[in-house]
């Protein structure tokens, strides 16, 4: 009778911490960011990507935690048995000593080769890969954290996110993994939020942005930079506008198939190249048109 109350109450507390979860737009740059570092990691050592990227959610807060900001320490790691760099924060007792990494593949790493290690980790690597929650409750059952809740919180943000698709990925993006290793650059530095569109990478450009100065953010050469927007290295950038930080297509997006694009007031063949992620020559190569032509407004182009 005591078994079955002790399993009842563990479900109503599943259910409960579940139903408070919320989808946050925060967890999801996060995982947007750090998945391809995360599988990579998978690939390696045998690590759930789902638990990895669940892990530096919670002990990150999304990557803001002043642990993460100040030491670039994603999963809360102390210091340990442990000869790098340091960081000091209130934990459990005040001003304890976390280990510190010059990036977030550092840290990544490290969590691996931690679990990897750790003899009283090693019977997790028994289990599936596929298998986040037995993970998730043999990492608190090791001694991974204190809260009593932690693996429901776990399994609680991959639910939610759908980080379990992860655990069967073969392969990843190179570049994000190679982002992550980015050096010197301070964990303060507002880096520009980094989105997914017609399978490229872009951000957009602030005040003040040249193709020199998101170079050395994003670990791009600033000529390959001005080349997949086809541009001059030296051009003045304007904020707000589109960079791309890979090649660029040639085709729009499925979804645009039958749908042309009607031209505005103020467009440019580029301004209409880079808002579908498409090369200009393929953009008048489509539309049989010769790089003189001027467009008006209300002609329509196709872009697939």
């Amino acid at each position: 009778m005591r078994r079955f109350s002790v399993a009842i109450l563990c479900l109503i507390l599943s259910i409960s911490l579940n139903a408070q979860m919320k989808w946050n737009s925060k967890y999801q740059a996060y995982i947007d960011k750090y998945k391809d570092l995360a599988i990579s990691e998978m690939l390696k050592y045998n690590i759930p990507a789902s638990i990895t990227l669940a892990q530096g959610l919670l002990e990150s807060g999304a990557g803001m935690s002043e642990l993460t900001r100040k030491g670039n320490n994603h999963f809360g790691i102390k210091c340990h048995d442990w000869s790098g760099a340091t960081t000091y924060h209130d934990d459990d007792e005040e001003q304890e000593c976390f280990r510190a990494y010059r990036d977030a593949y550092e840290s990544y790493e490290d969590h691996s080769k931690f679990l990897a290690r750790q003899p009283r980790y090693k019977r997790l690597f028994s289990l599936k890969r596929t298998d986040y929650k037995g993970w998730a409750h043999g990492l608190k059952k090791c001694g991974y954290a204190t809260n009593p809740n932690y693996a429901n919180k776990l399994i609680g943000i991959i639910e939610l996110y759908k980080l379990h698709k992860y655990d069967n990925a073969k392969k990843f993006d190179k570049f994000m993994v190679e982002r992550s290793e980015v050096k010197d650059i301070s964990p303060d530095i507002n880096l520009h939020p980094i989105h997914i569109y017609n399978k490229n990478y872009y951000l957009n450009a602030r005040q003040g942005d040249t193709f020199k100065s998101i170079s050395k953010e994003v670990g791009i050469s600033y000529r390959k930079l001005a080349k997949y927007n086809e541009r001059d290295k030296n051009d003045k950038l304007i904020p707000g506008e589109i960079i791309y930080l890979k090649k660029k297509q040639k085709k729009a997006d499925k979804i645009y198939k039958k749908r042309p694009h009607r031209v505005k007031a103020g467009e440019s063949m580029y301004s209409i190249a880079q808002y579908y992620g498409i090369r200009l020559s393929s953009l008048y190569k489509m539309n049989k048109l010769s790089p003189d032509y001027s467009i008006k407004v209300g002609d329509y182009l196709r872009v697939r």
